[in-house]
């Protein structure tokens, strides 16, 4: 039997020693955020293709506004021949940054070879460099929205092809992981004059206010990973001595969880915070297990399910609470971070700040409170984590980030509103592929079983988020490989219908 003192030496050598930086994953919704593919790290900039400004514009639905700013795109010409044109490739980009070593690395670029494709990645607006106003104070926030950015999309498409100079027979299939896996499922069902295929990767198709599903998955995917319940037994009795000890120790709770103040100084905000974090310790390490990326979440890299909870459940004597302490130590270390910081204030403070430069904290933020919800409360699973992340607190946080009006009402409201625009999980447009995996929470609010002719759902057991898009590594397992075989198929086939 491995000492637990060994693992815990094995788990720091392991971890790339890659500093990211400081962010708030506490009390605050998180998106799926793709990272950037793994493969080759010490990739030169000069051999990625340099960022490219389209005029784009801020208001499509307003014909009086004729406000334009700068999109970034890539482009990668490489595989595709004008003499004769194949199809066009779009990576649509979500969440945070775009990133030019997509357009040489992952799953789609082997797709672009086979098929001689152009492809092409566009930023996001209001994410990266992509900066449609001046600031992102909550007024100019407001020509961010999903539909704004599907809109992007097709006058980008419509430019392009007027660059280009394509005819009709070309064919546009648009890619996307997580937010921009949903992107691509509702481009092909507006614009579907446009888009000939999706690709559509862990996609949340259904806006949901209390997002409960997302623990109940990560308990699941402890469950099945590790074939039994001895993970999810510890970790609940972890969460149970932290609270008992919150009311008779709590030096010792502050000490081993290497807090920044003490709780004698924390409101009941505070202490929302310190539970929401250490439980997101756990979901973003089953969000992206094992999976081939690289991203501002180093600090989980080569951590798994598997390495973590036989950390866990090692029989050193040590209570349960401190190998949870021990494993949330390693997330702060390779966090670049002396202390935790469960500060509700400031986190607030740092959303509220309304100058670019951040990695879209705030953007996703407005855009979870004024379309989507998806906060992952804690009322799916009491009896692990505790009910101290119910949906009032991040409801909360709307209201204290952008203002009164963005209550319980008003999110469920847009929520619904979202859903009308889009169907939700009866979406029902053909040629689109949705891919989830198993371990990822994300598939609770996605398609995972097909329910229309020629749209399939690839259901993907032990894979966690956007896995499918990755390059391709040694450790894939065979329903990985057989997944992204799927998909290659049906682009064949779509390429080949008119």
């Amino acid at each position: 039997m491995i000492q637990y003192s060994y693992v815990i030496l094995l788990l720091f050598t392991l971890i790339t020693l890659i500093q990211c930086e400081k962010q708030f994953r506490l009390g605050r919704s998180k998106g799926g955020n793709l990272g950037a593919p793994a493969g080759d790290e010490n990739q030169k900039i000069h051999d990625l293709p340099p960022k490219q400004w389209f005029k784009q514009k801020l208001d499509h639905f307003s014909a009086t506004d004729t406000r334009i700013w700068k999109q970034r795109y890539f482009v990668n010409e490489s595989f595709y021949d004008f003499n004769n044109p194949g199809p066009v490739f779009l990576m649509i980009g979500g969440e945070g940054p775009a990133d030019a070593r997509w357009m040489v690395k992952g799953a789609w670029i082997e797709y672009a070879k086979i098929f001689k494709a152009m492809c092409i990645q566009l930023e996001h607006r209001y994410y990266g460099e992509s900066h449609p106003t001046k600031d992102i104070s909550t007024k100019n926030l407001q020509y961010l929205s999903s539909q704004q950015a599907l809109a992007d999309l097709a006058y980008f498409i419509n430019k392009m092809n007027d660059k280009y100079k394509f005819n009709k027979q070309v064919k546009w299939v648009a890619f996307g992981g997580s937010y921009p896996g949903s992107l691509a499922a509702w481009l092909r069902l507006k614009y579907p004059h446009l888009v000939h295929a999706s690709i559509s990767s862990s996609g949340p198709l259904l806006a949901k206010v209390n997002f409960m599903e997302y623990y109940q998955v990560v308990v699941n995917a402890l469950r099945e990973k590790t074939g039994g319940d001895e993970c999810v037994t510890q970790l609940k009795l972890a969460h149970q001595q932290i609270k008992s000890m919150m009311k008779t120790d709590p030096e010792t709770v502050e000490k081993e969880f290497r807090v920044c103040k003490p709780f004698s100084k924390a409101s009941k905000d505070d202490i929302k915070n310190f539970y929401n974090s250490i439980a997101d310790d756990f979901a973003d390490l089953v969000q992206y297990n094992e999976d081939n990326r690289i991203s501002a979440d180093m600090r989980y890299k080569n951590l798994t399910i598997n390495t973590v909870c036989q950390m866990i459940t090692e029989p050193s004597g040590k209570p349960a609470y401190r190998k949870l302490a021990a494993f949330n130590s390693i997330i702060l270390e390779k966090s670049n971070q002396t202390c935790l910081d469960y500060s509700y204030d400031n986190m607030i403070e740092e959303l509220r700040n309304v100058t670019w430069g951040s990695e879209g904290a705030r953007q996703w933020m407005y855009q979870t409170c004024t379309e989507f919800g998806f906060y992952q409360t804690s009322s799916g699973e009491v009896e692990v984590f505790g009910d101290f992340f119910p949906l009032s607190f991040f409801i909360q946080q709307c209201q204290d980030v952008f203002g009164p009006k963005f209550d319980a009402g008003f999110v469920s409201e847009v929520a619904d509103s979202t859903n009308n625009c889009y169907g939700g999980l009866t979406i029902g447009v053909k040629r689109v592929a949705y891919i989830h995996g198993s371990v990822d929470p994300w598939h609770a609010l996605g398609m995972t079983t097909t329910e229309e002719e020629d749209a399939p759902a690839i259901f993907i057991k032990g894979t966690a988020h956007c896995a499918n898009m990755y390059p391709p590594s040694a450790s894939d397992s065979a329903q990985l490989l057989e997944a992204r075989t799927e998909i290659r198929q049906y682009l064949e086939l779509w390429l080949n219908l008119p």
